[in-house]
């Protein structure tokens, strides 16, 4: 049975990648949560705008890392 959980993240702490996954380090509240009306399981997380704008660059810092392995590999 799956449980649902309210994540509110904090702060990103540090990411990295390897093998096709992209693994972060954070910092996070995480609390059960009431299963919807419908019996389905959600599990739900939020950030403030300024961990959002983190995380993004972060991603995107990960995902050029990724696109720069493929493209010496191709050669």
């Amino acid at each position: 049975m799956m449980k649902s959980w309210t994540i509110e993240m904090q702060r990103v702490k540090a990411m990295s990648n390897a093998n096709g996954l992209i693994r972060a380090q954070i910092e996070a509240v995480v609390q059960p949560a009431n299963a919807r009306e419908e019996g389905v399981p959600t599990t739900s997380l939020s950030f403030s705008e300024e961990t959002a704008r983190v995380l993004m660059l972060l991603l995107k810092q990960q995902l050029a890392d990724f696109d720069s392995r493929k493209a010496k590999s191709r050669r």
